[in-house]
């Protein structure tokens, strides 16, 4: 399924770079809701990491960076959190799917990991401290030493906005939604009760909708902002655009996430060649 198109929409809806500027009414109003995400990105949603994972189980820094052979064999278990108040709901189960397989291929990148099936959540819980013995339990099921958690969390925001038809004089009352959304992830070392690499990567996005649907040529509509404040997605409809903005917000998450994990594996390396010209 198709969540969000950003080429060229009928009945002459403006792509990106083609879109007027005369928009200047919203111009302050767009700014301070920059700088409020952008002042919210590192905090907000909380981490949620903890609650599933004990900090006593982190491995030293270069553990993995020593351990052979590589890449490592693992499962990915793709656990979505909405126990926290204000939580935003799940992600359809289809767009759950793509991003298990994009997350697949990006975390093999990024680390010397072989993903070898995905694993289904089941019974995994959020608990004071963590609790090991869900995932070595899991583990267990599917004959796997490594486990590739990432827990993903979101939350949202919605205010009344006034919306410019065409970013012109012309307005409508409407919505304007924010998501921030994020994605943690952790290398288990199950058989030893040990977290070997950890990272993290946050993302936001901002949904425009009219109060009532029947304007679509210009709305609703998705901004990244502060990023990317140029850049416009479209929805393919009205009632689903919600899911849309979640799905591009944890899309943008995703991508610091495997940069961040990238970053964590070189500090893996780094340290555990300090290690040893150390004990040389």
């Amino acid at each position: 399924m198709l969540y969000f198109r950003e080429e060229k929409a009928p009945n002459g809806r403006m792509t990106e770079g083609q879109v007027s500027r005369k928009g200047a009414r919203g111009v302050s109003f767009a700014l301070v809701s920059a700088m409020l995400l952008a002042s919210c990105a590192s905090a907000v949603p909380p981490s949620r990491l903890g609650d599933y994972l004990s900090p006593e189980s982190q491995a030293d820094a270069g553990v993995f960076g020593r351990l052979e052979p590589r890449p490592v064999p693992a499962g990915l278990l793709l656990v979505s959190d909405t126990a926290h108040p204000g939580a935003s709901p799940n992600l359809p189960d289809e767009a759950l799917r793509q991003l298990g397989e994009s997350l697949k291929q990006e975390v093999s990148r990024a680390i010397p990991v072989r993903i070898k099936e995905m694993v289904p959540p089941e019974s995994i819980q959020p608990q004071a401290n963590g609790d090991w013995a869900q995932f070595a339990e899991l583990a267990k099921k599917h004959e796997l030493e490594y486990l590739v958690l990432v827990v993903l969390s979101s939350t949202e925001q919605e205010y009344p906005v006034t919306l410019f038809l065409g970013w012109t004089t012309y307005a409508q009352p409407g919505f304007r939604r924010d998501n921030w959304s994020l994605l943690e992830v952790a290398l288990l070392d199950v058989r030893n009760n040990r977290v070997l690499i950890q990272a993290e990567g946050r993302g936001w996005a901002t949904l425009d909708s009219p109060t009532a649907p029947g304007i679509n040529q210009w709305y609703p509509v998705i901004y990244l902002r502060p990023q990317d404040p140029e850049r416009r997605i479209w929805p393919p409809t009205y009632e689903g655009a919600p899911n849309t903005l979640r799905v591009v917000s944890f899309d943008q998450a995703a991508k610091r996430m495997t940069l961040n994990l990238q970053k964590a594996w070189i500090e893996s390396l780094q340290a555990a060649g300090a290690e040893v010209h150390e004990s040389s």
